[in-house]
Formats: C-alpha cells, sequence, structure tokens
C-alpha cells in the first residue's frame, strides 16, 4: 500500500490502454529507475495507449525529495529519460539517449502519481526524436521533456566493453 489517498489504484491505466511489459523488451538492469517497485523512489507502470504511444503511470516517494515536499529535478529528469527511452525501444529502436533537454514547469508534490505522455516525432538515419510530457492525472503539467535519441548496434555495445 503506498498511501491512504489511493496511490496503487492510480497507477492503473486507463480504459483502453493495455499493459506493456518494459522487462521483458529491455530487461530487468535497464530499469534504472523503475527497477525496484517496493522501494520509497519511484513505482512506474507502463502502458500503451490507443494510438500504440508509450505511457507510464509514475509515483514519487518521498525519497525523490528536492525542495520541501516536492520532487528533486534530477529524479523528474531520470523519469524522462528512461520513459521517453523506452518509448524509441517499444517503437523497435535500440537505442542510448544523445540529449535530453527538461523544461520545469510547476513543483510536482512528492507521494504523488503523474502520468508521462510520450511521441515519437521523427526517425531520421541513426536519430530518433521523441517528446514527454509529466502531468498530474488532472491535466497540471509538471515538466516537458525532448530526447534525442542515437540508434545503436550490438556491435556499438561489443565495441566499448572492457
Amino acid at each position: 500500500m503506498l498511501d491512504k489517498d489511493n496511490s496503487v489504484t492510480q497507477l492503473e491505466g486507463d480504459s483502453g490502454w493495455v499493459s506493456f511489459d518494459a522487462p521483458g523488451l529491455v530487461g530487468e538492469t535497464l530499469r534504472f529507475v523503475s527497477g525496484d517497485q517496493t522501494g520509497n523512489r519511484f513505482r512506474m507502470h507502463y502502458f500503451r495507449d490507443q494510438e500504440q504511444n508509450l505511457v507510464a503511470r509514475v509515483w514519487f516517494g518521498p525519497v525523490t525529495e528536492g525542495p520541501p515536499g516536492h520532487a528533486h529535478g534530477g529524479s523528474i529528469a531520470a523519469v524522462l529519460d528512461e520513459v521517453l527511452g523506452l518509448a524509441a525501444w517499444a517503437a523497435g529502436h535500440q537505442i542510448v539517449v544523445g540529449n535530453l533537454n527538461v523544461n520545469f514547469r510547476q513543483l510536482l508534490p512528492i507521494k504523488t502519481v503523474v502520468q508521462v505522455n510520450t511521441r515519437l516525432i521523427s526517425v531520421q538515419g541513426r536519430k530518433v526524436l521523441v517528446h514527454g510530457e509529466i502531468h498530474s492525472l488532472d491535466g497540471v503539467t509538471y515538466a516537458t521533456g525532448e530526447c534525442l535519441c542515437i540508434k545503436i548496434t550490438q556491435n556499438h555495445i561489443d565495441s566499448n566493453k572492457p
């Protein structure tokens, strides 16, 4: 149980969404933010919406605190990094994040469930551009982000092993 405010229920998706198996796509070790579903940092559930875009519901726990009672900007950026990168993977592109731009709009209260919407903007050669937005379940925008992802191959991965 997260809170007395139905936070667990709020992590569930909307009608018409399909649960998305993030660990099945990228493996457990690639989920830096969402890997621990039992702690006091983050809790996340992934979905595909009716347009097949990746959507995440995220609970920002007390360990994400920066300004008193609100999420640290680094925790917000980490969520956008994971969700936007995963959106590119879910669209069939094996990538790493090359650049992440975050615009903070409002302070995000901790112990709050928010929604992260994603949209694949473009694919040009090895570059994949993904846009995302973190907002409350009633529509308040906390942050937006744009992620330039770079496609990689197994050769890229193998050539960088020690």
